[in-house]
């Protein structure tokens, strides 16, 4: 019989998200590495080289791969011969595991989970509690993998009943093009059939913690109608030509995982979940002889290269921007911008509008007039850092509130990741503005740009109060010009037809 120690436990769980935070698994630098050698958009290219650099260097430097170190989930399969000794749950010490992980002052990570969701959303502090998924299988052994899901990616999950005759491929691509590049492509869709609603979204976010393998699939072909399926989406989707970061490209997913269960006759739940470009699990064995050794991989797994913007990037002085200037930047033009920024996510806007809207004013200090707002909640500094990992957060989030700062506060432009949605499009054209992206994904190779850091608003806020970074050649794309152009909206529909041809 394995007895396993709670202690053992707790400090296994604690290792693991310490881990996944800083290193990637090798068979997706893998998959991500070989889809860079293919890809034939260079602003795909680019994103994806970002978030290849940004890989390495967070595996050498133990440092968050993204700013959003995600939820913990933890699938606990509990051999019914096993046994715990210490007199805790199995949801107290993942907990305990996570609090320990999060709080570790050599790599801290950020905490995102808020209690009271429907309520006052107050933040736990420790990224408690993990989203625990527990089974009895046979043996006396306990596995446990542990992932980190980050709030983009997991905001996209979608879930349908289709009718028995309903094609699934359809759905699905359908679907794809509605989620928007949120999720921060290229990654894997992990899709569910079958069971009920809740076991086909269970099924879906398990199929994301398998082995990218669709480059051995396809080159030895399916052996069963799980396999085909998996193939047909695969290549369905990467028809699409949404592309790196949804800027138009050949690789959208790089892979696809899909796990089904037996359901009612008059039914076809089908869930689909996306894992981002920080795909982070891991998976170990507890035998009851202690902690669980994760082994650190070489630094040879990830291809030798460094970020530099190409030779016609513009450099931008941030604290002299005017008008004119923004309105001479064209969809695609790659700009190094230096010197002060503005940031601000979801929370602050909510507590701007508020504080507008009651006749109150911003807090003394606070002034957007002319300048730029970078949606990020980053990841506390540690040493000499000026901030920890701080790539962009998802910009349609604050598409609500687009109007509003351009038209109360005088901001003149924001930067964030993925596309706008019509409203925020509208509002840019009206008053003149630009929106920026930044490569999701490559959180700690945009911290290196940034150089000070201070608090400047809303200090309760935690990672969601208003900082003023000090950057230096911060690589953005012009994403939404002051026409209303978007390259969310051109990029993929060139591919799509490229692609079709």
């Amino acid at each position: 019989m394995g007895i396993i120690k709670a202690e053992d436990f707790i400090e296994s769980v604690a290792d693991a998200f310490q881990y996944i935070s800083y290193y990637h698994p090798k068979d997706f630098v893998q998959a991500m590495s070989a889809a860079y050698e293919k890809e034939e958009s260079p602003a795909a290219k680019d994103a994806m080289k970002q978030i290849l650099v940004n890989s390495r260097m967070s595996a050498t430097g133990h440092r968050p791969v993204c700013q959003d170190t995600g939820i913990a989930c933890a699938f606990v399969k509990v051999g019914m011969d096993a046994r715990f000794e210490g007199g805790m749950t199995i949801q107290e010490m993942v907990d305990e595991g996570v609090r320990r992980a999060y709080t570790n002052e050599d790599n801290p990570l950020r905490a995102s989970v808020l209690m009271d969701p429907a309520g006052k959303r107050l933040n736990s502090k420790d990224n408690t509690p993990a989203v625990v998924h527990v089974e009895m299988v046979k043996g006396d052994k306990v596995d446990v993998t542990c992932a980190a899901k980050g709030g983009g990616s997991e905001n996209k999950s979608k879930f349908v009943m289709l009718n028995p005759s309903d094609s699934i491929v359809d759905w699905v691509v359908e679907t794809v093009p509605k989620m928007g590049a949120g999720w921060c492509p290229p990654g894997m869709l992990g899709i569910g059939v079958g069971g009920t609603a809740e076991k086909a979204m269970v099924l879906a976010k398990e199929s994301l913690m398998d082995p990218i393998d669709m480059q051995d699939l396809l080159k030895k072909g399916p052996s069963n109608k799980v396999e085909e399926l998996r193939i047909e989406i695969y290549e369905a989707v990467n028809k699409l030509g949404i592309g790196a970061q949804g800027l138009g490209g050949v690789t959208t997913v790089l892979d696809v995982k899909i796990k089904d269960w037996p359901t009612h006759a008059a039914s076809k739940p089908v869930a689909m979940i996306p894992n981002c470009a920080a795909t982070r699990h891991i998976h170990f064995t507890l035998d009851g002889a202690g902690p669980a050794m994760l082994t650190p991989p070489s630094i040879e797994d990830w291809p030798d290269m460094e970020y530099e913007a190409s030779a016609d990037a513009k450099r931008v002085d941030m604290d002299n921007v005017t008008p004119e200037e923004v309105a001479s930047w064209k969809p695609g033009d790659v700009l190094l911008l230096n010197g002060k920024i503005l940031t601000g996510r979801d929370a602050a806007h909510k507590k701007i509008k508020d504080l507008l809207d009651s006749g109150e004013g911003l807090p003394e200090g606070l002034d957007f007039n002319n300048r730029f707002i970078y949606y990020v909640g980053p990841v506390d500094a540690v040493r000499d850092e000026a901030v920890g990992p701080a790539g962009p957060t998802t910009a349609t989030r604050m598409d609500k509130f687009t109007e509003m700062m351009l038209d109360k506060t005088g901001l003149l432009g924001m930067i964030g990741k993925a596309e706008r949605g019509d409203e925020a499009i509208e509002a840019i054209k009206k008053h003149e503005s630009v929106y920026l992206m930044a490569t999701g994904g490559a959180a700690y190779l945009v911290s290196k740009a940034i150089k000070n850091s201070r608090v400047v608003a809303f200090p309760e806020l935690g990672m969601e109060a208003v900082y003023e970074f000090e950057v230096e050649d911060m690589p953005v794309t012009v994403a939404v010009d002051s026409s209303g152009e978007s390259v969310h909206k051109t990029g993929p529909q060139v591919w799509k037809v490229k692609l079709a041809g």
